[in-house]
C-alpha cells in the first residue's frame, strides 16, 4: 500500500504484506464425476502496519478481510505473497523457527466465548501464553495473570471464576488481556466489538486506544463497522472481493472516498440526524465488480503508465484507489 522500494531501517513497519494471495480449491459431485473450483478469496493485497499506528481493513462480510488477518499471524497459510513482521519475513518459517515471533503479534478474535477455555480460570486463561513460551515460574504467571485482568478493568477476584460466569464486554477484556501479557508489538483485532452493545462497544475502544498508546502498540483492526473505525484508525484500507480497492487516511476516506465499493458502505452508515442522511443507492456485487474507475494519467498524483488492468493508482498523497489509467482525459469515467 504504497510502499517504498527501499526502507531505512528506523522506518520498517511493524507489519507489512506483499502481494499475499489465497486460493481455495472446494470439490463438488461424485466420485466419479469428482470438480474442484478454485475460490480466490484474497488477491494480491498489499498492506502496510506503520509502527505504533492503527490501520482500519473494513470491507462487507466475505470481502477477505478476515482471511487476510489469518494469513498474517500465520494461522492460514498463504497461497501468494509474503509476510513480513518487522523487517523480517515470516511467510516460510517453520513451527520452532515461527515461535519467538508469535510473542510479537497476537489477536482478538470476534467470538470471546468460544476463544476462551471454559475449563479454565480466568487466571489460566490469561497465564496461559506465558506457559507456553516457557516464561516465569508458575507463581510468577499467576502475578501477572492477575495484574492484567486489573490492567484491563476486572478485579483480581475474578481471577478464580470462568468464562460462562462474564458478560460478552468482560470476556472480551479477558481476551485482550490474554493476547497482551506477552508484550507483543502487533496486535490483530478482527472484529472485537461486532457482538457488544453501543456502551460496551465504546468502553472496550477506549481500552484499545489506551492500551495502544501505553504499550507502543501496532493495531490490525479489523471491522465492518465504520463507526467505529473512524473514531479508532489512523488509516484504512477498504477490501472487496478479496482485494484492496482504496486506502487512506481515516480522514480521506470519509471525506473523499473515490471508489464506488467505498462510497456505498459510507452510504449505509446509519445517522440519527435527519439533516446528515444520505440518499443511498442500492447496488448488486456484480455491478460494484464491473464499475471500476477510470482515470486519466493527469488526474493521477504521481507518474503512472496508463494500463488496462485494474491496479491501486494514487490520487492524491497517501491516498490510493484501484483503477484503470488511461492516457486521455476525454475518455475517463467513474471516480
Amino acid at each position: 500500500m504504497g510502499r517504498p522500494d527501499r526502507i531505512a531501517p528506523g522506518d520498517v513497519p511493524a507489519l507489512e504484506l506483499r502481494g499475499l494471495g489465497k486460493t481455495f480449491h472446494l470439490r463438488s459431485g461424485g466420485v466419479l464425476r469428482r470438480r474442484s473450483t478454485a475460490l480466490h478469496a484474497v488477491r494480491d493485497v498489499d498492506l502496510v502496519l506503520p509502527r505504533n499506528g492503527i490501520l482500519g481493513l473494513v470491507g462487507e462480510s466475505g470481502s477477505g478481510k478476515s482471511t487476510t488477518g489469518m494469513m498474517a499471524l500465520r494461522l492460514l497459510e498463504p497461497t501468494a505473497g509474503r509476510i513480513l513482521l518487522e523487517g523480517t519475513d515470516i511467510t516460510t518459517l517453520g513451527s520452532a523457527a515461527l515461535k519467538p515471533w508469535r510473542q510479537k503479534m497476537q489477536v482478538v478474535f470476534q467470538d470471546s466465548y468460544s476463544a476462551l477455555d471454559p475449563m479454565f480460570t480466568l487466571q489460566q486463561v490469561v497465564a496461559e501464553p506465558l506457559r507456553i513460551h516457557g516464561i516465569g515460574t508458575p507463581d510468577e504467571r499467576a502475578e501477572r495473570a492477575l495484574a492484567w485482568l486489573e490492567r484491563v478493568g476486572l478485579h483480581r477476584g475474578y481471577g478464580s471464576r470462568y468464562a460462562h460466569e462474564l458478560s460478552g464486554g468482560q470476556r472480551q477484556r479477558v481476551a485482550i488481556a490474554r493476547a497482551l501479557i506477552l508484550g507483543p508489538s502487533v496486535l490483530i483485532a478482527d472484529e472485537p466489538t461486532s457482538a457488544l452493545d453501543v456502551s460496551v462497544k465504546a468502553q472496550i475502544i477506549n481500552l484499545l486506544q489506551d492500551l495502544q498508546q501505553d504499550m507502543g502498540l501496532s493495531i490490525l483492526f479489523i471491522s465492518h463497522d465504520l463507526s467505529v473505525v473512524r473514531s479508532l484508525c489512523d488509516r484504512v484500507a477498504v477490501m472487496f472481493a478479496g482485494r484492496i480497492v482504496e486506502a487512506a487516511e481515516t480522514e480521506g476516506i470519509f471525506g473523499a472516498a473515490r471508489h464506488p465499493y467505498t462510497r456505498s458502505l459510507l452510504d449505509a452508515i446509519p445517522q440519527l440526524d435527519p439533516r446528515n442522511r444520505r440518499r443511498r443507492q442500492f447496488r448488486s456485487r456484480e455491478d460494484l465488480a464491473a464499475d471500476i474507475p477510470v482515470l486519466s494519467r493527469a488526474e493521477l498524483a504521481g507518474d503512472v503508465a496508463p494500463s488496462d488492468t485494474p491496479r491501486l493508482v494514487p490520487v492524491a498523497p497517501g491516498h490510493l484507489v484501484e483503477a484503470r489509467v488511461t492516457a486521455d482525459p476525454d475518455t475517463r469515467s467513474g471516480a
